[in-house]
């Protein structure tokens, strides 16, 4: 029932995947050969370079570009060459995921009070996700995207590249590249999902897989939203059929 009144899906970073095989976009099959080829190719752009992932919570006067700037040039004085820092992940109010070379990363930890962090934590990754680091992956990715047919989804699909909803199948296959290099507007895409005139009830909303990180930061973006939601565990079901 649930999902025959399905109005809508998303997901997080190579959860987009996900979503568009649940809208019926693409093929599990085709879309879990894709995923395959991007984790191969990012673990390869990964290994080029020493980087990583650093979550941030802030105060409401962090300025995460600012940081990300003076983290650069403190690279720049090591002698590394085009250093990257960027913000990687939106991902709701004072909290973002910064990414880029690891002496970057370590300059804002040292660095955090001065910029009115209040948390951060290096992510178990092996590289800069959504960062220019990632290009050698667009191409491996592009290539399998080509080779794949892309349907235009039953339900809405927003994109993490600019948090709108999927147009047309080449749209879609233009912005899966284009996700690997781009930041994750997981805080933006919140607010299209849930856009709606004063006094409009809020849909249910159901987080599918392991973990409520998402519910977690549905509650930090639009509590009124997040009442209304539910998780599902991926193992529930073959848990029951064991027992």
């Amino acid at each position: 029932q649930v999902v025959e009144s399905c109005v809508a899906a998303a997901g997080y970073s190579v959860g987009e995947f996900a979503a568009l095989v649940f809208a019926g976009a693409l093929g599990f099959a085709e879309a879990l050969y894709a995923v395959k080829v991007r984790a191969e190719a990012m673990q390869k752009a990964s290994e080029a370079v020493p980087s990583g992932m650093l979550t941030v919570i802030g105060r409401r006067e962090a300025n995460y570009k600012f940081a990300c700037l003076e983290a650069r040039k403190h690279c720049e004085s090591l002698g590394i060459e085009n250093p990257v820092c960027v913000i990687s992940n939106y991902l709701f109010p004072d909290s973002r995921v910064i990414a880029g070379h690891l002496q970057a990363l370590e300059f804002l930890q040292e660095n955090a009070r001065k910029y009115y962090f209040t948390h951060t934590k290096m992510l178990p990754v092996s590289g800069a996700f959504h960062t220019r680091l990632m290009e050698p992956a667009v191409e491996p990715l592009a290539e399998v995207l080509k080779s794949i047919e892309i349907q235009k989804p039953l339900v809405s699909v927003y994109s993490n590249v600019d948090g709108k909803k999927y147009m047309h199948s080449k749209h879609i296959q233009k912005l899966l590249v284009k996700q690997v290099v781009s930041p994750v507007m997981w805080e933006q895409t919140m607010h299209s999902v849930y856009e709606r005139k004063q006094g409009t009830e809020f849909p249910y909303t159901y987080e599918v897989g392991p973990g409520k990180q998402l519910g977690a930061v549905l509650k930090k973006c639009n509590l009124k939203a997040w009442k209304q939601y539910n998780h599902v565990d991926a193992l529930e079901d073959e848990e029951a059929a064991e027992t």
